[in-house]
């Protein structure tokens, strides 16, 4: 490993403007180097990105990669005093190509390996899978004129759509998620247009022992649309099928539908993001009635060096209307992203009402700081809490308590270059009136981290 990312460490430091002009994306399958086709400058980096395999370098090769580290301590994480003091060191490395035949034809690879060491409890499995491939697929664009464009692609690949409530690929964990199934796109100018047939994997911690449901148990469709110097719309349609999956109202096999929309706005002034869905569906024998709302809108002083922030989010999140009664109104966030709500949050989008301010700023277009204070309640006192996955955390209809707790949060990110990185935060967590009823003894929780991390 270490022959392999010394030379790149050192080519990555070279000048190279073409290259230079793109960031890495957050799906790495979505960039694309096919300016440096002609690039002339014999530069080391850009023969990295652009290999020509064929005489007219219309067959290329691309590689990318990715080195994290990351220090996670914890104090009386699951708010039991006592509980004390736990640490990991995580790890994780990545490695792509992409091989492009032609304008028409590629194919996507991806190798990653998550790493945990120093816990007391263990890695969870959102930190730990030795080796595993992350991405593998072929995809065929089947037609295109001027700026559209149809494509299919079928294979394991990585997930993300909107703001990542329901379908994320995962970033701030250690390990990734990701699917294996076919997916059709449709691109335009301002439209974008998804559907996809997706299996999912059970994720277990050795080299390729990850296990596949051998079943279609996520489907969909979800389309943008930009309106220039307007607000822009998301549509969409999920499905998931759980067998034997948990809430307070018990264990059922589970099939869900999800209708909804976005209607957002980035850039500078007023930002807004206003979201909300409906779920319907079957849990066991009774009938599933869930939804949420989510509410977040800021200003952002782009006329002032930093361009600083002011943020107030608010989320509204269905839970289970009445204990025992069969039917479930417990919200499923299905596949989200895993620091939503805090950076080591033991509260997940379910059965929840938030309050979140929080504020923005940049220093010298490198370091980028962030102040948060999340109030969490309750949605309802006949359901408990879950944790980010969805999954079931702690009962709750024996409370009648429904202040939760409130999070406390800083971060601070340090761009060096395009290829490095170092941010840190840390939360601090005091537990409301439903916790101090329900875990004893209880205890106020925090979290520090620090990672660095190297792309290339």
């Amino acid at each position: 490993m270490k022959k392999i990312i010394l030379p790149l460490l050192i080519l990555s430091l070279l000048n190279s403007r073409i290259a230079m002009a793109q960031s890495f994306k957050l799906m790495r399958f979505d960039e694309d180097y096919s300016a440096l086709k002609t690039d002339t400058t014999n530069n080391a980096y850009n023969k990295i990105k652009y290999l020509g395999l064929s005489a007219n370098r219309s067959v290329y090769l691309s590689i990318g990669g990715e080195i994290r580290y990351e220090y996670a301590s914890k104090i009386d994480e699951n708010w039991i005093a006592g509980q004390g003091y736990n640490y990991s060191f995580l790890q994780r490395y990545s490695l792509n190509t992409n091989l492009q035949m032609g304008s028409h034809f590629r194919v996507f690879a991806q190798i990653n390996s998550g790493l945990e060491n120093g816990s007391k409890y263990g890695a969870a499995p959102v930190d730990e899978d030795k080796l595993n491939i992350q991405n593998l697929f072929a995809e065929l664009k089947v037609w295109q004129k001027n700026d559209r464009s149809f494509s299919v692609r079928a294979g394991r690949q990585e997930l993300n759509y909107g703001t990542g409530r329901l379908i994320s690929v995962r970033e701030g964990t250690n390990v990734r998620l990701y699917f294996t199934g076919a997916k059709a796109m449709y691109r335009a100018k301002n439209i974008v247009l998804d559907g996809f047939a997706m299996m999912a994997y059970n994720v277990n911690p050795g080299i390729f022992d990850n296990k596949p449901t051998h079943e279609v148990n996520l489907w969909g469709a979800y389309s943008c649309i930009i309106i220039p110097k307007g607000g822009n719309f998301d549509f969409y349609y999920l499905g998931v099928k759980n067998d034997n999956k948990r809430f307070e109202e018990g264990v059922a096999n589970e099939t869900r539908h999800t209708v909804a929309t976005r209607y957002w706005k980035n850039g500078g002034g007023f930002i807004y993001n206003l979201e909300g869905a409906y779920q319907f569906g079957s849990f066991g024998k009774g009938n599933i009635n869930a939804w949420t709302l989510a509410i977040d809108f800021g200003y952002v002083f782009d006329k002032i060096k930093g361009m600083p922030s002011i943020n107030l989010r608010n989320d509204y999140i269905s839970g289970d209307a009445k204990k025992g009664d069969g039917n479930l109104q417990t919200f499923n966030p299905l596949y989200p992203r895993g620091g939503y709500f805090g950076f080591n949050p033991l509260i997940g989008p379910a059965n929840l009402i938030d309050l979140h301010p929080y504020a923005t700023y940049n220093i010298f277009n490198r370091l980028d700081l962030q102040a948060d204070v999340v109030f969490n309640w309750r949605y309802s006192t006949q359901d408990g809490l879950y944790r980010p996955s969805g999954n079931f955390n702690l009962p709750g209809a024996g409370s009648t308590q429904k202040y939760i707790g409130t999070t406390y949060l800083a971060s601070a990110e340090y761009k060096f270059s395009k290829f490095f990185t170092l941010s840190s935060g840390a939360q601090y967590f005091r537990t409301g009136a439903f916790i101090q009823d329900v875990v004893k003894p209880t205890a106020n929780s925090w979290f520090y981290n620090m990672q660095f991390t190297f792309k290339f």
